[in-house]
């Protein structure tokens, strides 16, 4: 076994909600990076994948468990940690050269050997000719290889990839990971393990050897898997494919069985998380699935190839749909219904008829809501007390997300409406 870098066991963490009660944000959580392997993490958004990089990088603390780097405690930023953002981060009027600098600068590195050190650094990351360029003047890619140079220059032990190639086009983001692991299996950057927090299943099985699946509410780790598959991979071999339909299988795990099997769909409660998904592309899965060449049934990763669709956008579609009794998610296939399929060849007021009732049956917050209006005398009601119900469970960002995808799916279903101006929520006329 390979010498452990970063060790976290039993970690948990948790914020105040809106009402100064404690929200578990992870519970539990056994991870440790070992010298030489890149291990990628995969969960819902909202699942603790971020909280748990910053906890590892040191900028925040746990509030149980502990975490350890080299076998000792970790209070603190660690000097042998670096991190990469999804967001760029970069000084908007400072130049790359002086980009890269800052880390070394705030160590108190002399300048010559910053100049020098950075000048290096972006060398190795395929930027020589912009040092002096500001970051207006660069692409998206130019500007995550200028953060991957600011993590680097510090010669960091452990590299943490915050969704690090999610903001890129697809082509930008495959070639910047290609560059990154061929510097890295090639000895050529000074980083000893390399953690990818990610919502592309490719992406991590492309990069990774060890696999982490998280689940959420609170965030743990629910599986690993480990790839042992040699570096560089090919996209589409039969190995890396059926590594794919791994995952799918594994991130789906529990979305949902209805229909053919005979399971039951599963059922949320009251200030459970709704999937993010949208109505126009729910029913673009389901018309897409009802034709050739699928017949009724799609591999999820051969639907995301199809539709264009990242798995950040395709998963919560999938659980959408068995969530509401349409299809089913099992073995990383989804399937559709009976009911499903009666949803595709009914016209548009019998499809509004079908999602409302499958609304009000299989989520509590939708019914409450519905039931709340049916007690007024007026048939509405501020959207505020129905806020203050969510917060009781998750923070503000999220009670706001579930209750306007409540409410998005409550107008398609004619189940209750929604008033943009006044913020009121009101029976259909």
């Amino acid at each position: 076994m390979n010498t452990p870098i970063l060790e976290l066991k039993a970690v948990g963490k948790s914020f105040r909600r809106a009402d100064g009660n404690p929200r578990a944000v992870l519970q539990d959580v056994d991870f440790t990076l070992r010298e030489g392997e890149i291990v990628a993490l995969l969960g819902q958004s909202g699942s603790g994948k971020s909280t748990l990089l910053r906890i590892m990088a040191g900028l925040i603390g746990a509030d149980a468990g502990s975490v350890t780097y080299r076998g000792q405690p970790l209070y603190g930023p660690a000097r042998g940690v670096s991190m990469v953002f999804q967001s760029f981060a970069l000084f908007p009027w400072l130049t790359v050269q002086q980009n890269v600098e800052l880390g070394l600068e705030a160590r108190g590195v002399s300048a010559d050997e910053r100049a020098e050190r950075a000048t290096k650094a972006i060398e190795l990351i395929g930027l020589s000719g912009f040092e002096g360029a500001l970051p207006r003047e660069l692409s998206g890619g130019m500007r995550q290889r200028v953060g991957i140079a600011r993590a680097l220059v510090v010669q960091p032990e452990v590299l943490l990839m915050d969704e690090a190639f999610s903001a890129l086009d697809v082509l930008t983001g495959e070639r910047l990971r290609e560059d990154i692991l061929e510097l890295w299996d090639g000895g050529q950057m000074p980083t000893k393990g390399i953690l990818v927090v990610s919502h592309n299943i490719e992406e991590a099985v492309m990069m990774a050897d060890r696999v982490l699946i998280f689940a959420s509410d609170p965030g743990r780790v629910r599986f690993q898997m480990k790839i042992g598959l040699p570096r560089p991979r090919n996209a589409d071999s039969r190995e890396v494919r059926a590594l794919i339909d791994e995952v799918y299988a594994l991130m789906t795990a529990g979305s949902g069985r209805a229909g053919r099997s005979g399971g039951e769909a599963p059922r949320l409660n009251l200030a459970d998380r709704l999937p993010l998904a949208d109505i126009s592309r729910m029913e673009a899965i389901l018309e897409l699935l009802h034709g050739d060449p699928f017949n009724g049934r799609a591999d999820l990763p051969k639907l995301a190839e199809d539709t264009e669709l990242t798995d950040d956008e395709l998963l919560p579609v999938a659980s959408a749909l068995a969530l509401l009794d349409f299809a089913q998610v099992e073995r990383g296939d989804l399937s559709m219904t009976a009911l499903g399929q009666r949803y595709v060849e009914s016209d548009n007021a019998q499809r509004k008829l079908l999602f409302g009732r499958q609304l009000l049956a299989r989520v509590p917050l939708a019914a409450h809501i519905r039931h709340s209006l049916e007690q007024e005398e007026s048939g509405e009601l501020p959207e505020k007390p129905f806020l203050k119900l969510l917060r009781e469970g998750m923070d503000a960002p999220e009670a706001e997300e579930v209750l306007k995808v409540a409410i998005e799916w409550g107008r398609h279903g004619e189940v209750f409406e929604y008033n943009y101006n006044t913020r009121l929520i009101h029976l259909p006329e």
